[in-house]
């Protein structure tokens, strides 16, 4: 088998797009809604815990609460 090399030079063909400076629209709005579920999260998780401590049993008590029920969207 012989090496014939090629005279056709290589070039790279790199599709380079402009870098966005801010992330799209469906990002923010996804990220904007996360944030919001996460604050009414901890809305919630404080007022459970303003007239108790935070021990296993309690602990226990807001994983039952905010691990079986449906999301409410």
């Amino acid at each position: 088998m012989a090496y014939a090399r090629s005279t056709v030079a290589q070039r790279d063909f790199i599709a380079e797009s402009p870098a966005r400076t801010r992330p799209g629209f469906f990002r923010r709005f996804f990220d904007a809604l996360m944030m919001s579920r996460q604050r009414q999260a901890d809305r919630e998780i404080a007022r459970y815990l303003t007239n108790s401590k935070f021990t296993d049993e309690a602990e226990r008590e807001i994983e039952r609460l905010f691990l079986s029920t449906p999301p409410r969207f």
